[in-house]
Formats: structure tokens, sequence, C-alpha cells
């Protein structure tokens, strides 16, 4: 009985282009009318710092998304989908390896500071897919670096992206952090896509110039071979001039957005004091998100930012429909974390707060009945299951060293949902402190001591359907925090030290311990 992902034969042509060149091994694709049997297109959407419910099909109309909802609405919306990091680098190595944060070790800040090895990264899934002979392609922020063998500190001043990332891609147009600094492009015989990114060229906006590279990579591909391509948005983040396409601005800057219930104007004096002492997102909501007008200005910045990534979504969708392209193509949008925007007082993200760690999922299946699509689904779901999904989808085995779920079942509707995960890890093991020092050479040392002065605000913890775990794991004493989201999904009251809760508490710190325990384990 065949599935959309499900037939367990491959195509001839398949079999031996895999045969041929000995490459990942394929397990399954999908039979179309002709009896043909092909790999699916898989492109990979990610935003910048985009809060989950940024967006009309997440509950805020406002925000004026119609091409992303029309996603969701075809496709499938998790509601229940959460990072397993929240902040950048990390989330994004996480993403494209399937493995944890305490287990990669890739991050801004000491003793997790190191690079992405070669040989890690030929294990994530678009070198996969590429061994497998999908055509690949990466356009936007990279965000990370590759170096030949894993070194510190993380972010270096160079990054060889051609040298480190050639291999794997066919077809790239990125840069670490913005579109007209260090930005690098191939094959450097695709004049329009040079031509996209010229110097000097009238600015049409940082997210419009992505899309334009991103339909170009589709205009560009072979009828006869897959694709995979990831496209990593640098927006929503930063809100100067240049960030915004401001004729998008235009419908966002006389509208007043509704604050969340937990705003904090000012400070927040319920932060556990290592938080409120010494965590960015703390004096950066002083500085930006601490009033009404400060905040109204921020979000309808992200709002038009939002709107620009909305419209290149639309025009991806009717690209596909013009190659007639669509039915064979899985669409995933996400981004690499959220943001707290003023809710508890905080601007940032990293902390293990909901509007930080919840994420928008949606994906899109052309090839998936509309009886298994057109839904919302409740499942648990992390973003370390990213790469085993993408790897499962396009027909192969995953890596031995992915730690995350394959949610292919969970979106064909063949996984018995009472053997699914009850519980998501999340971590946070950022500090500005030592991020401000990262290129010193004691680096541990000076790690060690603010840990011993008690500085230290890492934290990690579970989120299951109902309760939500944290504890700063570094701090002596512990600190911890414990919220029923079922009946205060704002998190505003600790139940850390109610007694009619002393065994849920007991049960979460086991799992956290349980599924800490697992993540630093390696394969």
């Amino acid at each position: 009985m065949k599935n959309y992902i499900g037939n367990i034969f491959c195509g001839v042509l398949t079999l031996i282009s895999l045969m041929a060149t000995g490459q990942a091994k394929e397990k399954c694709v999908e039979e179309n009318t002709s009896g043909v049997y092909t790999r699916p297109n898989i492109i990979f959407l990610m935003t910048d710092d985009q809060r989950w419910d940024n967006m009309g099909c997440y509950g805020k109309p406002e925000f004026n998304t119609p091409n992303i909802d029309k996603l969701a609405a075809e496709g499938v919306t998790f509601d229940n989908a959460f990072y397993a990091v929240a902040i950048c680098m990390p989330s994004r190595v996480t993403m494209l390896t399937g493995r944890f944060n305490s287990n990669h070790r890739v991050g801004f800040v000491a003793p997790d500071d190191y690079t992405l090895s070669q040989s890690d990264f030929e294990k994530s899934y678009p070198a996969l897919l590429k061994q497998a002979g999908y055509r690949t392609g990466f356009v936007g922020k990279v965000g990370f670096t590759v170096t030949e063998k894993a070194t510190r500190p993380s972010t270096p001043k160079e990054h060889f992206y051609k040298e480190h990332l050639g291999n794997t891609f066919d077809y790239f147009a990125g840069s670490e952090t913005y579109d007209y600094k260090g930005h690098v492009t191939w094959p450097e015989s695709d004049v329009e896509l040079q031509n996209t990114f010229k110097e000097g060229r009238e600015n049409s906006g940082r997210t419009l110039r992505t899309g334009e590279a991103m339909l170009r990579f589709i205009d560009t591909q072979p009828e006869d071979q897959p694709f995979c391509l990831s496209v990593s948005f640098y927006a929503v983040k930063h809100d100067k001039d240049r960030d915004v396409y401001m004729p998008h601005y235009e419908q966002f800057k006389d509208h007043e957005f509704e604050a969340p219930n937990n705003w904090v104007e000012g400070e927040n004096p319920d932060l556990p004091n290592v938080v409120k002492e010494n965590a960015r997102g703390v004096y950066l909501h002083r500085q930006r998100s601490s009033t009404p007008e400060m905040y109204q200005r921020l979000v309808s910045r992200f709002a038009a930012q939002g709107y620009s990534v909305d419209d290149q979504v639309g025009l991806l969708v009717d690209k596909l429909k013009e190659k007639g392209m669509l039915e064979n193509t899985i669409i995933i949008y996400t981004s690499d974390n959220g943001r707290f925007q003023g809710s508890h007082g905080l601007f940032d993200k990293c902390l293990l707060y909901e509007e930080s760690v919840k994420a928008p999922l949606i994906i899109y299946d052309g090839r998936m009945p509309e009886s298994r699509r057109k839904r919302r689904e409740k499942a648990l779901v992390s973003s370390v299951d990213m790469a085993s999904t993408i790897v499962s989808l396009a027909g192969l085995e995953s890596s031995n060293s992915m730690q995350g779920k394959d949610l292919t079942p969970v979106l064909n509707q063949t996984q018995d949902m009472s053997q699914w995960r009850d519980a998501v890890f999340m971590e946070d093991l950022f500090l500005v402190d030592m991020f401000k020092e990262r290129y010193k050479e004691n680096v541990d040392e000076i790690n060690q001591n603010l840990i011993n002065s008690n500085k230290s605000y890492r934290a990690h913890g579970v989120r299951t359907e109902r309760w939500k775990y944290f504890v700063y794991y570094e701090h002596t004493p512990k600190i911890e925090e414990l919220y029923d989201l079922e009946n205060d999904p704002s998190e505003q009251h600790n139940l850390v030290n109610t007694s009619e809760y002393t065994q849920i508490l007991k049960t979460l710190r086991m799992k956290t311990e349980d599924l800490y325990q697992k993540a630093i384990q390696t394969r």
C-alpha cells in the first residue's frame, strides 16, 4: 500500500545513479502518476529572529502574512514546535546537523565556542542530499563557520565559504550577517546571480535580493535532477532603515499593534536576580522596547520585514507553479529563534520562556493528499528534528549522529502518538559577558570566574504539552522555574515553591537530566 513517502521501491534511474556514485542509501521515493519514481524537491525557508506569533496563521492577522498563511492552510501547521536552543548560530547548526547544542558545541561563547568541523558538516542534511545526487543551494545568512577541524573561537574574522562549503553547495549566495558585507556567490559564471548583489546597485532591500537569488536558483534548475534549496532570510532581525524595505513599511507605520499581556513597561521585578543583573535582554529592553512608543516602533518595523518575507514566499510558490514543480516540492517554513519584544521585560532571545523558544513551523508537501494536510498538528516537535526529517523526506537514511526524530510519520499520520515523545529538551548556553571576551586566550578561566561569582544564567529544561520547567544550573543555589501553560500560557506564575506541584517538579527535574545526558552522548 502506497503513501506519499511510503513506497519502498525506487526508480531505475535513481538506483543506477546511487549505485554508480556509491552515494547515500535511498530508502524510499514517491511514484508519480506516470509510474516514474521521483525524488521530491525540498525548500527549507528560515527567517531570523521571527517570533512565532508574528503572522496571521498563528493568530495575529495584523501582521499581514497572506502567503505564509496560505502555505499553512494548504500544509501542516505545527502548534507545539520548539527550539532546542534559541540563538542564531547554535540553532542553525542544530537544524543543519540534527544535534543538540551541548553535543555539537558550536556557539558564541566558551566553553562551547567551536566552529563546525568539515567532517561534521559532511553529515548535515545538505551534504547527505548532495551525496545522493541532489542539486543543492544556499541563499542568505550563514551564521556559522565551517573549518577543516573544529577550532576556537567560533567567530573568526574570515569564513572561506567557497573553500569549506563549495563541495556541498552547487549554488551559493550568502554571508555571515549582511548581504552587503563579506558576501560570496557562485557559480561565478551566473551573471544574473552576480548582478543581484552587485555593489552600487539600486538598493531594493536585503529581503528582495534574497528572494531574487532564490528564484534564480529555481530558474536554473535542470529538469532531470531533484534539488534541495536552503534559504536563510536576514529578516526580520534588525530595524534600521537599510534593513527595512520602506515601501512595505507604509502599511504598518501608523498601525497600533496590540501588546501581549506579558509585555512589561520599564523593569520587571519578577525576573530572577541573576537574569536581571546579567542578561543582555534586560538592558536591551530598557533601551529598545520598554515604553509603548518604543514597542510600537520596533514591532511595526518587524512586521514590515515579515511582510517582505511573505511577499517572497508568494513569489516562490508562483514560480514553482509556473515551472510545474509545486506538486513534487516540499516547503518547510520556520525561524532560527524567537524574540521577546518586551515580553517579561526582555528584548532579546536565548532565555527559555515561550516567546524565545516557541517556533513557527509549517510543512507543505505537494505530494501529500489533501486528507493528510490542510490541518494543524499538536505533536511536540523540536528544531533538532529538522535534519532527520529533511533527509527522510528525500528518501534517505539519517546519519547516525543525528539526535532528532523523523517527523514524516507525524506528517503522514501513521505515527502511533502514544509512542511519540512527551517532552522536548531546550538549553541556553549564552552569557553576554563571555561574548564580550570571546577573542581572549583565557576564555575558560573567565568563564569559570563568572560561574564562581554566581553570574551564570545558563539554563536547560523541558517543555511538555502542559508544563514548562527549567533550571539555571550553574547558579548556587540552583534557580528553578515551573509553569502550568494550560492555565498560565504567559508564564506569569512560577510554581516551583508551591507544595501541590512538588511531584511534578521532581518528575520534570528527572526528565531534564535524562534528556540532557542523552543530548551530550556522542555517536
